[in-house]
């Protein structure tokens, strides 16, 4: 080997060192900067004519399991989700009372049943009606209540759709200048550019779940959930959608009034799925407006049931009206009748007619039997309303050996589609318990969700970090065996040096 040679080897060994040690400073420097991966410099022996000829340095790599990547993103998605429908359900369930205080609203139809018991024995005590006729307000208000609580929780829905939509471009934009820096080499550090992606592929998997499919040339591919690929383009918005308020028979599809999300133009709401944006949607479209006609139809139900055994205890908000839940829930006045439900003008102007009954019934096949009311200066012991209250409108069947029509459980929501997730029950008390529970345990459900989907996410953080993140003590023990290295191609040159000039003087 000639000593020219021996030189070369030398100093690209002490340039290869320099340029590790540079990275491994770089690595400490960023060992806390959010998004940072470790990283190292590639080298590659170089041989000519079957001779050795020192070292190349390549491109700077980062240390990345992508698989490992992909699932982190997925589990963000699935924690921003959980989180959100954790945070929207909690109101509904502060609304519905608690379990345990037995407040809830089949808690509340129990009270009202025990006072009308209380007035059976005493029915012509004004204390006992007045007390009634409360429980019966208290029915009332708390499917007000919980019908503003999911009225609330939808809006906040919509109004979320549209900030995820803004967040989501604002992260797809940001994706697409990054590929067109990486695919083109002209944005300098081109793993740090990489880093960058990554971390606005991080933020738009919390808005919407997604697949990031990594090319050679530095391009890539985003596949939403469903198969929806996401085009890259820095110029514009790719996804589009509008603000709106949400009512209780409002929804989104053809002939609603709701906005839908868009990709290109094309509504692609139905495809969007996963992270706050798919959420959001769901929420909106599927889980709240179900909530809602249950609710409905527990203030319809109990309205009817009251009304047609010849007591207008409940009415719409004109004092007066009273909802046929025979109809279909859809494009009817059962929708959002929770939200609007009462107590009648006439009994709460006049409690006693709790004891004497509104209205006559005309006995139907089937239906509730004939019921004529207390006149004015009838018996004051008169308890044939009350009879017909607690035997039928708070039971289980119209009359002797008639069962009430079941309650929908099909053909819910605003545009019919929907459907409750449990049979319901043939007494209101009941199937108002059953509501309240199912919304409840959906609640209760969000947050397990929440606690595995962060569990999972925290795992494979850790595992992440372990294999990708910067390990100080790693790093400076390999900074002290580059130093070492540099020393021992320094000692070469200076070899090297002596040898030029014993050669030299020699050669004087």
């Amino acid at each position: 080997m000639s000593l020219d040679l021996a030189l070369g080897i030398a100093r690209s060994g002490l340039a290869a060192v320099q340029r590790s040690l540079a990275q491994a400073s770089q690595n400490v420097a960023n060992a806390e900067t959010p998004g940072y991966v470790r990283k190292k410099v590639e080298q590659r022996s170089l041989v000519v004519a079957e001779m050795p000829a020192g070292l190349r340095s390549g491109d700077t790599q980062r240390a990345v399991d992508l698989a490992l990547l992909g699932r982190l993103d997925r589990s963000r998605g699935a924690t921003a989700a959980a989180t959100l429908r954790e945070e929207l359900l909690t109101g509904i369930e502060q609304a519905h009372g608690a379990t345990a205080d037995r407040a809830t609203l089949g808690d509340a139809v129990a009270v009202l049943s025990t006072a009308f018991t209380a007035l059976q024995a005493a029915p012509a005590d004004a204390g006992q009606q007045r007390a009634a006729l409360a429980a019966a307000g208290a029915v009332a208000r708390r499917l007000n209540d919980v019908s503003a609580a999911i009225g609330a929780a939808r809006q906040q829905a919509q109004d979320g759709i549209v900030t995820e939509v803004a967040t989501a471009n604002a992260a797809l934009k940001q994706i697409a200048t990054l590929t067109v820096l990486i695919k083109s080499g002209t944005g300098g550090d081109q793993a740090g550019l990489e880093d960058q992606r990554d971390q606005a592929i991080a933020a738009l998997s919390e808005s919407m779940e997604i697949q990031a499919v990594r090319k050679p040339d530095g391009d890539l591919l985003l596949i939403a959930r469903g198969g929806l690929v996401l085009p890259l383009d820095p110029a514009r918005d790719l996804l589009a959608t509008a603000p709106a308020s949400v009512a209780p028979d409002a929804f989104h599809g053809a002939g609603g009034t709701l906005p839908g999300i868009t990709l290109n133009g094309v509504d692609v709401t139905g495809q969007i799925a996963g992270g706050r944006l798919g959420e959001y949607v769901a929420m909106r479209d599927r889980t709240l407006p179900r909530y809602q006609a249950e609710t409905d139809l527990v203030a319809a139900n109990l309205a009817s049931r009251f009304d047609r055994q010849g007591l207008t205890l409940f009415t719409d908000a004109d004092g007066s009206t009273v909802p046929d839940p025979a109809l279909p829930y859809a494009g009817s006045a059962q929708a959002g009748f929770a939200g609007r439900i009462q107590l009648g003008s006439a009994v709460s102007a006049d409690p006693s007619l709790l004891r004497d009954g509104t209205h006559a019934v005309t006995p139907s096949a089937g239906g509730p039997d004939g019921f004529i009311p207390n006149l004015p200066g009838g018996p004051a012991g008169f308890a044939t309303m009350i009879e017909r209250v607690l035997s039928y409108s708070l039971g289980a069947e119209a009359s002797k050996g008639n069962p009430w029509p079941p309650i929908a459980s099909a053909g819910l929501g605003p545009d019919g589609t929907l459907a409750s997730p449990f049979m319901p029950a043939a007494r209101i008390a009941d199937y108002a318990s059953a509501v309240t529970a199912a919304q409840l345990g959906d609640r209760a459900a969000a947050t397990e969700a929440k606690a595995q989907a962060a569990g999972l996410q925290n795992a494979l953080n850790d595992r992440f970090t372990a294999t990708s993140g910067v390990d100080v003590d790693a790093e400076m023990a390999g900074m002290v065996t580059l130093q070492n290295a540099y020393a021992a191609n320094a000692k070469v040159i200076s070899t090297l040096q002596a040898m030029w000039d014993s050669l030299l003087g020699a050669m004087r």
